[in-house]
Order: structure tokens, then C-alpha cells, then sequence
């Protein structure tokens, strides 16, 4: 199995590349099943780390409306 990428980045350019192959190389079955496989998992890690950054985002806000109101 490829390397994950660690970076959001890196996962989003990566999926990119994925669609790209299969979308024009016409990919056997076997290489687009595991294309597709490597696809799932890097949208979980995308979505994951979105989710991360939106909690903490969340987290800054709320803890400026706190400073506000004192």
C-alpha cells in the first residue's frame, strides 16, 4: 500500500492525482479498486483533519466571545 501523505495538502493534491488516473488512464479493475481504496482513505483523512481544524477554530472563537464578555 502507498505511503500516506501527512499533510492535508499533500492528501488533497495526492486525491487529485487519483481522480486524474482514473478518469484518463483507464485503469484494470484491479488498479482501480486499489486507486479507489487509496482514495477512501485519503478522504477520511481529509475529512478528519477539516474536522480537527474546525473544532479548534470553534475553540479560538468561543474563547474571544469569553474575553468579550468580561
Amino acid at each position: 500500500m502507498t505511503k500516506k501523505p501527512a499533510s492535508f495538502e499533500k492528501s488533497l493534491e495526492r486525491l487529485e492525482e487519483i481522480v486524474s488516473q482514473m478518469e484518463n488512464a483507464d485503469p484494470d479493475l484491479d488498479k482501480a479498486l486499489a486507486l479507489f481504496s487509496e482514495g477512501v482513505e485519503l478522504v477520511k483523512l481529509c475529512s478528519a483533519k477539516l474536522n480537527d481544524t474546525k473544532k479548534k477554530i470553534e475553540i479560538l472563537i468561543d474563547g474571544k466571545k469569553e474575553n468579550f464578555n468580561d
